[in-house]
């Protein structure tokens, strides 16, 4: 939490500076109320002097108003102050997920890092503004209540001496064994939140099997495991204010009645009696206040450390100086005895993978499921690093590039395809935000897609619902690969990107694509007829490459490639066909 502080004191020192102080300001107003009050009772009352007590009474209408003003102040400083630092930390954590390695995405989990950016950080916001507002007033009131108790009698303000730091040790007690509980309820809202979401996403297939009342049993066994650590958090936080009052209540029994003997000995007067009363209710007000405000803060630090380690997480992956990376290499792709090794795994997911891929040239990559087959082609952009060799980009090792100027270059389709809300211009223009129409309807048509767009009243300008759910399997692939398209990658990525594309709209894909000059791509797919015609074909078999080669090279020396291509293709007298 200390370190997500200078997003507050960088942006906003004078706010965090003026907002406690109007604050202490107003309790120094609220100090003199109860000296006010016992000057009413002791002279104007007293003494039957109505013009004095009309004089004090418009003294203490000034107070409060001046208060009032001193209040309103503070809390304009402490809400904008609040409001700016959870502003810049979620700028902040957002630009951090953008960075973060697949790796990191995976290891964290998307509905945790959902829940840091949204319900913790508006506990963030909700502690800094309590924060500003109260933590250094109410222990200022509560002793300058006591030290003001001194002014007025010894004897009676050693009653306040006694009381606070008794109520003070509740108070840290209490805090200290509820900020554990805090941070496991933020981790069993994860784990709550994490369930929804993959309900959510695979209704279907829940439904499907059936299988509905076994999901809401497992999400009400999470439901009860949230609850049961809410319930003893709120407990330990419900002993706050009845200890608190209890407390206060036996220090005012005992200050009345040691009033009561002072008074009956005339060593106090009845005034004095009721201000002390007072600065003593002042003290229980505040110390309320201090509970809800430490209850607050408690939350506040578990939900901050948590957004604290997700901004520490991350592989620390970090791009070069290269910009355009301009050689001479007649390669534009390169592994180099490439190895992979997922965070936790046991075993390699690519081992020694050796190939160079020319300019312009289409490379098709097949294999069983779990083959290695997207995680080799996440490796080119760096959504994943290596583990073990190098990869080279136009002559160049990928760590040299900036990430951004490496990803500039290349097209990626990855396997589920993805369209966002918006119009269909501007998800095309993902990659070039300067792209014109013709540019977007020549990607558009490359990609299959051209019917799609006429078949829409508004064209370009119809809209995409969220995901792009008001658009078919196969239509949305062919979308997002002309959106790849829109700016002409040097290298175009497809992964398993026309699986939901009939034979004949696949065929003219590749045929489109090939037309392409100098653009490199690469094809992943489990049919043969999408990377037979490939100038070479990467046949992956349990993370190694087992054959690469053309087709018919591959017909002849690959028996993995074989065994694909004959399942496939029904032999008729002896003979593929």
């Amino acid at each position: 939490m200390k370190k997500l502080l200078k997003y507050l004191t960088d942006g906003y020192m004078k706010e965090t500076v003026l907002a406690p102080l109007f604050k202490c300001a107003e309790a120094v107003l609220e100090l003199f109320v109860p000296l006010v009050v016992a000057d009413i009772i002791d002279t104007g009352i007293g003494n039957g002097d109505k013009s004095y007590v009309m004089l004090m009474c418009a003294v203490l209408a000034g107070l409060g108003a001046l208060g009032l003003a001193f209040s309103v102040t503070a809390q304009f400083f402490a809400a904008k102050a609040a409001a700016g630092f959870s502003k810049t930390v979620g700028n902040a954590l957002f630009r951090h997920i953008q960075k973060l390695s697949y790796s990191d995405i995976d290891e964290m989990g998307t509905s945790t890092l959902i829940t840091r950016m949204t319900s913790d950080l508006n506990q963030v916001q909700t502690g800094v503004n309590m924060t500003l507002r109260l933590l250094l007033r109410s222990p200022f009131i509560v002793f300058g209540a006591m030290i003001m108790a001194f002014t007025i009698d010894v004897s009676s303000a050693l009653i306040f001496a006694a009381a606070i730091p008794v109520l003070a040790a509740v108070v840290m007690g209490i805090m200290l064994a509820g900020m554990p509980l805090y941070g496991k309820v933020r981790g069993g809202l994860d784990r709550l939140l994490g369930r929804t979401r993959g309900n959510l996403n695979g209704a279907r297939v829940i439904r499907a099997f059936c299988i509905e009342d076994r999901e809401t049993e497992a999400f009400t066994r999470e439901n009860d495991t949230l609850t049961h650590f809410q319930r003893t958090a709120g407990r330990i936080a419900a002993l706050m204010n009845p200890i608190t009052f209890a407390l206060i209540n036996i220090a005012m029994i005992l200050l009345i009645w040691t009033g009561a003997v002072r008074v009956d000995a005339g060593l106090l007067t009845q005034g004095q009696v009721v201000a002390l009363y007072n600065y003593m209710s002042q003290i229980l007000v505040e110390l309320i206040k201090l509970a809800g405000l430490i209850i607050t803060i408690t939350k506040a630090a578990a939900c901050g450390k948590r957004i604290q380690t997700a901004l520490d997480s991350g592989s620390g992956m970090h791009g070069g100086s290269e910009k355009n990376g301009i050689s001479d290499s007649p390669y534009s792709v390169e592994f180099r005895s490439v190895g992979f090794r997922y965070r936790g795994a046991a075993e390699n997911s690519l081992t020694g993978i050796d190939f160079k891929a020319e300019k312009g040239s289409v490379v098709g990559i097949i294999g069983g499921t779990g083959s290695g087959k997207s995680t080799l082609i996440n490796l080119i952009p760096r959504f994943y690093d290596a583990s073990e060799g190098e990869i080279y980009i136009d002559g160049r090792s990928i760590k040299e590039y900036d990430i951004g100027a490496l990803r500039g270059k290349i097209g990626v389709v990855p396997q589920k395809a993805v369209l966002f809300s918006g119009t269909l211009r501007e998800n095309m223009r993902w990659r070039d935000d300067s792209a014109a129409d013709e540019d977007i309807l020549r990607a558009v048509e490359t990609a299959q897609a051209k019917d799609i767009i006429d078949k829409k009243e508004k064209g370009l300008d119809c809209r995409v619902e969220q995901g792009g759910t008001n658009f078919s399997g196969g239509q949305r692939q062919r979308l997002t690969i002309a959106r790849a398209l829109v700016g002409s990658p040097e290298i175009l990525i497809l992964d398993d990107s026309s699986s939901a594309l009939d034979f004949a709209t696949d065929a003219a894909l590749r045929k489109a694509l090939r037309s392409l000059s100098g653009m490199t791509v690469f094809i992943v797919s489990q049919r043969t007829s999408s990377i037979m015609h490939a100038d070479r074909i990467i046949v992956l078999d349990d993370g190694r490459a087992v054959g690469i080669g053309t087709h018919d090279e591959l017909l002849k020396s690959c028996d993995v490639y074989r065994e694909i291509y004959d399942s496939q293709f029904k032999k008729e007298g002896g003979e593929s066909a």
